[in-house]
């Protein structure tokens, strides 16, 4: 099967080495496009909120997406090894049906960043098409998404360059407004230190990073086998953590400018920032694909782990393209629909519950990447990813009972507006939960999970995969 421009044919199954293509550039692109969106400008913003100068702000952001964007790159690295998507390689960590549990919260998690930013753009759209109603915004924009998500791989990292450039257009003249027109040095002039702010800051960093790990290696899956595992992690690594950074020092800028308001209206402000008029309308044109780059991610890698979980059940291992396309829709059609229906109260505390739900994806990536790298060594049966009586079973109990553990451990060091732990206050209101989830359960998992092994001595490919290949290798 010859890769083409056309609708994605490949969803959950292993793509053969016949198929791959692409280079680790693609990478860095999609990434880099998918950070230079107005939500990774309010997060850098909240750092400044919570209390840190902007200086230090942008420094403990760096560090936290420096730290979270090495556990995604991490994940990133494993497409090109296995050739699968992210969440059904961790079958092989929490069995075929065990890991059903995780995908739930992911398929959560990821419907509320869809909805929440489709809201967002819907008032970008609503803005360059001068009318007032609401739904008209937040409608074309998931038909937008929907168009990039169900035509596929392809398709997303086209618009990952698209973005790429367009953002680094917008958000080099919003930067060059800011210190033109609200003297910026002055912004990051006379620095005061507070460690709580800073580590604040630095978990905001570390937790959007974080968030792509279960669907990163869904976009690195076709590259060739042969890719070398550094070149895919440095061009996620620095394609995420480079554009996260660009826009969220300008969030933290902007949340320093006296009474800017941004929170408050962060559409409407980035346009009166840009200077108004025509250049606004350009701006709100940014902010779309900047938002319709990530909210595609959201969509096929929410559409991908809703897939994941409903065949695991029913054993499928391939699935056509026009069920893949049903899933993207339904997802988006929920996220549309959230959007439509929820109040600005309701969008707050939804995403609030979104952030408590982080908890969850921590101890998730620890045990995927312990098992992957240093206890299966990067060997996995993939047939047996796809059948419950295979080598990997219904369940894997050591796992599941490590990733149980590693969300409890969390629930003393959380700093959320939900709910905060009991030790946080030691610590003068920092949440740290992020560390402790990724060091408990991924030693926990590395000693548990190395006395269970259950990997094979060599990668076991599908019968069809080897045989397409073996073809492909005889044509040329």
């Amino acid at each position: 099967m010859a890769p083409t421009s056309g609708v994605e044919q490949r969803s959950i199954d292993y793509v053969p080495r016949s198929e791959r293509h692409g280079t680790p550039s693609s990478q860095f692109t999609l990434w880099f496009g998918a950070n230079m969106q107005i939500t990774a400008v309010v997060d850098g913003a909240l750092a400044v909120v919570f209390g840190a100068h902007a200086l230090w702000a942008i420094v403990g952001l760096f560090i936290g997406n420096l730290a979270g964007g090495a556990v995604m790159a991490l994940h990133s690295a494993q497409g090109p090894k296995l050739g699968l998507p992210q969440m059904i390689s961790s079958r092989a960590q929490f069995g075929v049906f065990g890991a059903a549990l995780p995908l739930v919260l992911v398929i959560l998690m990821y419907l509320g960043f869809a909805a929440t930013g489709t809201v967002l753009s819907g008032q970008a759209i609503n803005k360059i098409l001068h009318v007032d109603a609401t739904w008209v915004g937040i409608v074309i924009f998931g038909l937008l998404t929907f168009v990039v998500a169900a035509f596929g791989y392809r398709w997303i990292h086209r618009l990952g360059r698209i973005a790429t450039v367009i953002g680094i257009l917008g958000w080099a003249w919003i930067t060059f407004r800011i210190f033109a027109e609200y003297n910026g040095a002055d912004l990051l002039a006379h620095p005061t230190f507070g460690f709580v702010p800073f580590l604040l800051a630095v978990s905001l960093g570390a937790g959007w990073q974080l968030t792509f790990g279960p669907y990163v290696a869904d976009y690195s899956r076709y590259l060739p086998e042969e890719t070398p595992a550094g070149r895919t992690f440095n061009a996620t690594l620095w394609g995420s953590v480079l554009g996260s950074m660009w826009s969220m020092a300008l969030g933290a800028l902007i949340a320093s400018i006296p009474k800017s308001g941004f929170l408050g209206n962060q559409v409407g402000f980035v346009g009166t920032l840009a200077g108004g008029g025509a250049i606004a309308i350009v701006l709100y044109f940014v902010i779309v694909v900047g938002k319709l780059t990530v909210n595609t991610l959201n969509a096929y890698g929410g559409s991908m782990t809703m897939l994941t979980t409903v065949t695991g059940f029913s054993k499928q291992a391939v699935v056509k393209p026009a069920m893949r396309m049903a899933f993207v829709f339904i997802f988006l059609a929920l996220s549309v629909i959230v959007a439509l229906a929820a109040s600005a109260d309701f969008l707050t505390n939804f995403r609030n519950f979104v952030l408590l739900l982080l908890m969850v994806f921590t101890p998730w990536s620890a045990i995927n990447l312990i098992d992957f790298y240093l206890v299966s060594k990067e060997k996995v049966d993939i047939p047996a990813l796809y059948d419950p009586n295979g080598r990997y079973g219904k369940f894997n109990v050591p796992a599941l009972a490590t990733y149980v553990i590693g969300i409890v451990v969390q629930i003393p060091f959380l700093a959320q507006t939900m709910y905060t732990g009991p030790f946080t206050d030691a610590l003068g209101g920092a949440d740290i939960s992020w560390i402790i989830g990724l060091i408990v359960p991924g030693v926990i998992y590395y000693f548990w999970g190395r006395a269970t092994n259950r990997a094979p001595e060599q990668t076991i490919l599908p019968a069809d995969a080897e045989i397409a290949d073996a073809e492909a290798v005889g044509e040329r």
